[in-house]
């Protein structure tokens, strides 16, 4: 079904309690579609859109807030196993064919102050980073009654992308200064950008994409998160706030738990996707922050692969009544993973709808939540 605007934006910021929103976050794993039609699966299964899942309508404000200039990788050798690439920042770039959904970087540009220094410009604000028909084009899906997003470049993920995970986690000791430039440059771009845009038309819902965190926990902890990533974030987020944002949601894979309270107080209002293999209980966290954080998924995807017991025991626990009063979009925690019956995955759609009083005869309709 697919849920009004306003009665979204009520539901994630727990004004109104209203009806549970259910849906699927990610989608299958390279390969489930091939062993579901081997099971029999419908192609409306296989597709997704079967199982009636939630929706709310939405439109990403085109802007750029990062890299510019991006172009199209060049292709470097591929074979039946992988593909290597070259991207526009001249990283090597590796696809594994058979599992992979995103490439790894096999080295990155940015190594010092000055490295970092040639590819600066590509980062700064610039007119070229609104389209030309961003306003016309966000009034008009605004009309229609999508709700309007903007994205940022992560804190943590988008130097990252430039230095890479170890390189960076030294960085924060050995070279401060240039993660402080890297993200006053990026936060500055987003800030101008983004005045531009909210003094024009109310941006809804902010999103920033990090994943820094696995199963033992956060690659940074609350003192860098407080000194480097909290004044990029609230740079941006005061000012998307005070002009009517109400959502600011943060996408991250791990362990997130020791870092949740410095995120609170650089602004995020919701997380996702909450992975319980990696630690991440939605029930305790709700008992212990309450309305203060909204969350997205938190359904162990593993337990699909067990049996309907145990699927029924996870959703009778993650499903509870505490969890149904606002500010909880239930799904599974990242991609159904290869080795899900089908069986297993109808039974666990319709034991959910049932938990959550929601029609067991849904219309059919399939929306990616994970924006």
């Amino acid at each position: 079904m697919e849920i009004e605007r306003q009665e979204y934006i009520d539901y994630m910021t727990f004004k109104k309690v209203g009806k549970p929103i259910f849906v699927e976050l990610f989608g299958p794993l390279v390969g489930l579609p091939e062993e579901w039609a081997a099971q029999g699966a419908t192609p409306e299964e296989i597709g997704m859109t079967a199982f009636g899942f939630d929706s709310v309508r939405r439109h990403d404000i085109e802007i750029n807030t990062g890299l510019l200039d991006t172009g199209v990788d060049q292709v470097l050798d591929e074979n039946e196993e992988y593909v290597i690439t070259l991207d526009s920042l001249g990283r090597k770039m590796k696809m594994i064919k058979a599992t992979a959904t995103l490439p790894l970087p096999l080295n990155h540009p940015v190594t010092d102050m000055d490295s970092w220094l040639t590819i600066k410009h590509r980062y700064e604000f610039r007119e070229d980073r609104l389209s030309p028909d961003w306003e016309q084009n966000a009034r008009t899906a605004l009309e229609s009654g999508a709700l309007l997003v903007a994205a940022i470049p992560g804190g943590f993920d988008e130097p990252r992308q430039l230095l890479g995970e170890e390189n960076l986690c030294y960085a924060y000791y050995e070279q401060p200064e240039l993660i402080h430039d890297i993200l006053s440059t990026i936060g500055d771009t987003a800030y101008r950008v983004l005045d531009l845009v909210s003094a024009k038309i109310r941006v809804d819902q902010l999103s920033v994409h990090e994943d820094m965190a696995g199963k033992s926990g956060s690659l940074v902890g609350p003192l860098q998160i407080d000194e480097f990533i909290a004044p990029y974030y609230r740079k941006v987020w005061d000012l998307l706030e005070s002009r009517g944002a109400k959502i600011f949601r943060q996408d991250s894979d791990g362990n997130m738990n020791s870092v949740i309270d410095s995120f609170l107080k650089a602004g995020v209002t919701e997380m996702y996707p909450m992975e319980p293999a990696a630690g991440m209980d939605i029930v305790e966290i709700r008992k212990k922050y309450g309305k203060k954080l909204a969350m997205s998924g938190g359904i162990d995807k593993h337990v699909l692969r067990q049996s309907r017991e145990a699927i029924r025991k996870e959703l009778e626990y993650k499903l509870q009544p505490l969890m149904q009063e606002g500010g909880m979009i239930f799904g599974l925690d990242h991609r159904i993973t290869n080795g899900t019956p089908l069986e297993n995955y109808r039974y666990y759609v319709k034991t959910a709808r049932e938990l959550l009083g929601l029609d067991p005869h849904p219309e059919p309709g399939w929306a990616r939540m994970a924006f």
